[in-house]
């Protein structure tokens, strides 16, 4: 069976630093697949580089029954793609001038040329699936940390995406509001949503998503079920990250 992206030989660098080495990564649809690793292991450049906000500089994409290619894709190309997808940001990159339902429609409106009356009703219901529907008329500055990454939340599930991919979308976060994003992030998973999240969560990871992947140095050291890297990691490297993350729960 195909899979929903193919990820195939990837590869990234900034001046003499390799920051992703030949990197392969195949994506199903309904995963929820957490991506792992200490900072500085490539993990933002890798969906920046899926989503085009970087440009990588070799490799292959599959997604859609299309294929990109990393070295030479088109504005054009770039922008089909994203049509199909959504992203959210760590720190939620909302409009500080334009409302919670604002920051949702004008992608709509704008991008997709949508009637404003159905892209406010687009927007109202996911804001109320974010549980905001209140806030519709709040500015980002109203809005908490946690109630403005769950507006930008609801503005990637209004373009009805085939995937979301969440760039560390709680490190932004004090703990207690860490739990409210999470939380929304959980439904969404429930739903089938099929969703690619770089996040230092092992809680999220472990119990939410169903693939985990492990990375450092620009390479995926191990990945497989959430189940198998938790309790049966193959490599020496994972076992000590995750030791490290869990603080001894393994």
């Amino acid at each position: 069976m195909a899979h929903m992206l193919e990820i195939k030989n990837l590869k990234k660098r900034f001046d003499d630093l390799e920051v992703i080495r030949d990197l392969s990564l195949n994506v199903d649809k309904g995963d929820v697949t957490a991506i792992l690793g200490p900072s500085g292991s490539g993990k933002t450049t890798l969906l920046r580089c899926i989503n085009f906000l970087e440009k990588a500089d070799a490799g292959s994409m599959l997604f859609d029954g299309k294929l990109y290619e990393f070295g030479k894709v088109s504005k054009r190309e770039s922008a089909a793609f994203r049509r199909k997808t959504g992203f959210v940001f760590q720190n939620y990159n909302l409009f500080a001038n334009k409302t919670a339902l604002q920051n949702i429609t004008e992608g709509l409106i704008i991008a997709r040329r949508m009637p404003k009356e159905q892209a406010e009703d687009i927007a109202m219901k996911a804001l109320s699936k974010v549980g905001l529907s209140d806030r519709s008329s709040y500015y980002p500055s109203q809005l908490s940390g946690g109630q403005q990454q769950r507006v930008a939340i609801a503005r990637a599930m209004a373009t009805d995406p085939e995937i979301i991919m969440f760039d560390e979308p709680t490190s932004a976060l004090d703990p207690e509001l860490t739990g409210e994003v999470l939380s929304v992030m959980r439904d969404l998973a429930s739903e089938g949503m099929t969703m690619l999240v770089v996040t230092h969560e092992m809680g999220f990871a472990r119990n939410v998503s169903n693939k985990v992947v492990f990375m450092e140095h620009g390479i995926i050291v191990e990945s497989g079920s959430s189940r198998e890297m938790f309790e049966m990691p193959k490599e020496e490297r994972t076992r000590e990250f995750l030791r490290d993350s869990l603080k001894g729960e393994i």
